[in-house]
């Protein structure tokens, strides 16, 4: 897991403001527009499996697990260094 710390002020730099805004179920959803973080991030190459492939290894599985992401944005789990910083 990745530590996270505190920054100096002039460690600072502004990427992105972030907004709340209200569901329709009147829950709210944190956003933000965090394009601009590519040009400060490694980017990750996991290229898409081909579907055949896919298929072939579904076909011999014994147990399948299905996942719903939907709202799993800013939920990373972090070490227990990194827990104490952001409290």
């Amino acid at each position: 897991m990745d530590v996270i710390r505190r920054i100096g002020h002039n460690e600072i730099v502004e990427i992105t403001t972030p907004v709340i805004i209200t569901c329709n179920d009147g829950k709210y959803r944190l956003c933000g527009n965090f394009r601009s973080l590519n040009n400060y991030t490694n980017a990750d190459r996991y290229p898409i499996p081909k579907i055949p492939h896919s298929l072939d290894k579904l076909v011999k599985a014994k147990e399948i697990t299905k996942m719903d992401c939907m709202k799993g944005f800013h939920q990373h789990e972090v070490g227990p260094f990194s827990m104490n910083v952001l409290r």
